[in-house]
């Protein structure tokens, strides 16, 4: 196979999947602004992603959001039906671990025991869930931190948050992956309790052999060099995922190489050099993250 063909190739193995709230109404952290033509249900949300894929080609995965997504009258083989009439697939699992007033303190990392177990059950539900529609991997992504120093104790977070993922990570089938994403801020004032690659790294590696890094693109300080991140954990074979997004001045609010389109290149070069080398692609979930994007 000579080169051209072999671009040609990995473009058309190339997959992307989307998310199903970035097709709902979006906004600013400040507010939403309605559209009429936003998706509102599951089913909308599956019909514009079948529509996007029809003209890409190469989007054939959607995102699901436990709590924005299903309910208690939510039937998953409805959802995966609705899926494939219209050409897609549910991909990965999001649970919701920030949303709900108990929260306020934390998820897996909050001092009071019944809203750990709180977090621990609806991630297992979202771990049930992943296995009822046959998908791959769940991501976690914590807004859990401190807004003021000595509102808790930093320690004794981390602890609380190694003991939850290990009960997460019991319930995975066999086929599954857990994703841990990090944020070096936000929305804690203070201290986030996964704030970078290498606690995420950490987490993971003491969680067990089926939890990987999920690197958001936008989750990173000004000048940070992602693409040395991404090939440190290809090397540690610890990298598990994207989140495709764009920073000008803080988190993912902008899209993938909107303000920096020579990073994708080497972010993407780091990946070909290492299935260059090892003779194979990596097992890596490709996901965009549009969560205020207008």
């Amino acid at each position: 196979m000579n080169t051209e063909d072999r671009i040609h190739q990995a473009l058309n193995d190339f997959q992307i999947e989307t998310p199903s709230w970035g097709y709902a109404d979006t906004g600013t952290r400040f507010g939403k602004f309605t559209q009429d033509a936003a998706a509102i249900t599951i089913e909308d949300k599956l019909a514009d992603a079948g529509q996007v894929n029809q003209f890409t080609g190469c989007c054939p995965q959607v995102a699901v959001h436990v709590l924005w997504d299903f309910n208690a009258r939510t039937s998953p083989g409805a959802v995966a039906q609705m899926a494939s009439a219209r050409g897609v697939k549910i991909g990965s699992i999001n649970p919701n671990l920030f949303q709900d007033q108990c929260y306020k303190l934390g998820s897996f990392t909050h001092p009071d025991t019944e809203v750990r177990k709180l977090a621990i059950a609806h991630c297992v539900d979202s771990v049930k869930l992943g296995q009822a529609l046959d998908t791959r991997a769940i991501t976690l992504w914590l807004a859990d931190g401190t807004n003021y120093p000595g509102q808790d104790n930093i320690r004794t977070r981390k602890r609380r948050l190694e003991g939850v993922l290990a009960e997460i990570y019991e319930t995975l089938r066999q086929d599954q992956i857990l994703l841990v994403e990090y944020k070096p801020f936000e929305p804690a004032f203070y201290h986030t309790d996964i704030a970078d690659w290498g606690m995420a790294l950490n987490y993971a590696r003491k969680a067990g052999d089926q939890a990987k890094v999920l690197v958001d693109t936008g989750h990173h300080y000004a000048a940070q060099n992602i693409e040395q991140i991404v090939a440190w954990l290809l090397d540690e074979k610890m990298l598990g995922g994207f989140h495709f997004n764009d920073r000008r001045y803080a988190d993912d609010d902008l899209t993938l190489g909107s303000i920096d389109p020579y990073q994708v290149f080497r972010i993407f070069h780091e990946i070909f050099a290492y299935a260059h080398d090892h003779g194979e692609m990596p097992k890596i979930e490709f996901m965009i993250d549009q969560s205020h994007n207008l």
